[in-house]
């Protein structure tokens, strides 16, 4: 089954927060949705892990129970134990014999020696890394993840990419929001949002070759609005193709340009 939803708009008010966007979220795959502030990420996850919403449009999601959903800030109990918000998420899913699958979980993110310690004295990375084994717990058919790897160390990634993986080897549908454009690369498919409005989607190498016009890199920009910094150097993009990229253009180069094409920004 295919999950995921077709011409979804959503509104809060009179304001559309996501409009006319289309997400196929196949199992056994990871799916990025990338997108400044405001660009609707957290909206469309929302509706993805069934939080009740004013739609319009197709929404496809499996039952009560077979989702697991990481918010982009909390997701643990900061007054019980490892071992007790494991334990939590047990009950509410009415989960028997779920302790092995915990304890692999646990170890996948490394944090099983810390089955004890209250969730509220754990580091920044290690809370999501928690709040991640819970979602994966009751073994979801769709796994909704929030920035989940925003502000936490690279170790930190590292296993929460690991239990990611993990998801979609065992046949779940993995869809998460990040801010690290070089994360997204990973993912087998890729969603750039703007302002709700989906701007391109596919897979990453396909996202970056269909790229419109020419990027340039540079010490220094002739025109401001249309370039951005790498590292120390410049990046520049002329919509007409005029120039010849660079190799080494990433995601990152790509969503900023569809962004500026958006925006009707031209040199």
């Amino acid at each position: 089954m295919t999950w995921g939803v077709e011409d979804l708009t959503v509104r809060f008010g009179s304001q559309r927060a996501v409009r006319a966007v289309t997400l196929a979220l196949n199992p056994g795959s990871v799916h990025a949705v990338v997108g400044g502030d405001g660009a609707g990420k957290t909206t469309l996850l929302r509706v993805l892990a069934g939080i009740g919403l004013d739609v319009d449009g197709i929404v496809r999601i499996p039952g009560p129970g077979r989702i697991g959903y990481v918010p982009p800030e909390g997701g643990v109990f900061s007054d019980l134990s490892v071992a007790e918000n494991m334990e939590f998420i047990a009950d509410a899913y009415q989960l028997s014999s779920w302790q092995s699958r915990a304890t692999t979980l646990l170890g996948r993110a490394g944090i099983d020696g810390f089955g004890e310690r209250l969730a509220g004295k754990l580091s920044g990375g290690q809370r999501r890394k928690l709040a991640g084994s819970m979602a994966l717990l009751p073994e979801p058919d769709l796994l909704v993840l929030d920035e989940v790897t925003t502000g936490v160390d690279p170790v930190s990634r590292m296993d929460l990419w690991r239990l990611v993986a993990a998801a979609a080897a065992d046949g779940a549908a993995v869809v998460l929001a990040t801010s690290y454009l070089d994360e997204a690369e990973r993912a087998g498919h890729v969603l750039v949002l703007h302002d709700g409005v989906s701007l391109t989607s596919g897979n990453p190498q396909a996202v970056m070759a269909g790229m419109r016009g020419s990027i340039v890199d540079m010490a220094s920009p002739d025109d401001a609005a249309t370039a951005w910094r790498r590292g120390r150097r410049w990046r520049q993009w002329h919509p007409d193709g005029s120039q010849t990229s660079p190799n080494g253009v990433t995601l990152e180069d790509v969503a900023i340009v569809a962004e500026l094409a958006a925006e009707g920004v031209a040199s």
